[in-house]
């Protein structure tokens, strides 16, 4: 599978990676059967996965996606020691009985940091992500400052943002290096080409990591029947579903896709997009998919 640099970062990694929302929320897999997903994707090639604290069922089951990545990853490497993972995960929202909220206070992060780090088992998070500021509630620079305090004291290597407009990037990056944005995107919702956040990542270097590549569960059957998608997927004997992950990957060298999956069929798909070359197609489907530019 193709790699790349992650971002100002020393980290090499795989182009697409692992989303675990969907092995925590409702709906999801018994233990056994997450943790074979997670081992379908590294068998496949992924050594980048996507966590975060509120992937779970409510505020009791907090840390639980967070915590059978990292037992899944554990064991998967007893046998493939010298693989590198990186496991990128999330503060600032919680999960009130179930329902999903945000708290970017300085408190609450700190806090759920502290939580995180017990939950992968490790005494420093590879790239901590701020889930979606609070504005006008708390302060965005509070919020940052507080992600600055976790990287001064060692408990964070890298700090990242999701959810977040262009200004929300500047600001952020006027107080610390952002090394990564994920916000949602896929064929059907462009407005990270349209707000400028995918031009301000990739002129600043930044990681951008695409959530909800393949439509999650509003648009994935409108991607399934999308038509550029489909002429590619025929020529290649591919799904629309691994082309749109795919084209992503090919937007740029700093872009890594993250789709989820709660079926080993699934990861396994995700993994072929890694592979695919889409070079003769890119013309095509960025005209059909890509926002008219001014």
């Amino acid at each position: 599978m193709l790699t790349r640099r992650f971002g100002p970062t020393d980290f090499t990694t795989t182009a697409i990676g692992l989303g675990g929302m969907p092995l925590s929320i409702k709906g999801r897999p018994d233990e056994t059967a997450g943790i074979e997903v997670i081992h379908a994707a590294l068998d496949a090639g992924m050594r980048l996965i996507d966590t975060a604290d509120v992937y779970c069922l409510d505020h009791e089951d907090i840390g639980h996606n967070e915590a059978l990545i990292a037992n899944a990853v554990a064991d998967w490497q007893v046998a493939n020691p010298s693989a590198e993972i990186l496991i990128a995960t999330k503060g600032g929202l919680e999960r009130p009985d179930g329902s999903w909220t945000r708290n970017a206070h300085p408190d609450h992060l700190k806090r759920a940091c502290e939580a995180s780090l017990r939950a992968l088992g490790v005494d420093q998070i590879a790239v901590y992500q701020l889930h979606a500021p609070q504005e006008p509630l708390v302060p965005f620079e509070d919020t940052i400052g507080a992600l600055a305090d976790l990287q001064r004291e060692g408990k964070v290597k890298h700090i990242g943002l999701s959810n977040v407009e262009v200004d929300h990037i500047r600001r952020a990056r006027a107080m610390v290096e952002i090394v990564s944005v994920q916000n949602r995107c896929h064929p059907l919702d462009t407005a990270v080409f349209k707000n400028g956040v995918f031009d301000e990542c990739a002129r600043e270097g930044i990681a951008f990591m695409p959530y909800s590549p393949v439509g999650g569960w509003k648009d994935r059957k409108a991607i399934q029947c999308h038509s550029a998608l489909g002429r590619v997927a025929d020529q290649l004997d591919a799904s629309c579903e691994e082309i749109a992950i795919g084209w992503l990957m090919h937007l740029g060298e700093n872009v890594f896709p993250i789709p989820g999956a709660s079926k080993i069929r699934s990861a396994q798909s995700s993994a072929r997009a890694g592979s695919l070359d889409l070079s003769a197609h890119m013309e095509a489907l960025s005209a059909a998919l890509l926002p008219k530019r001014r």
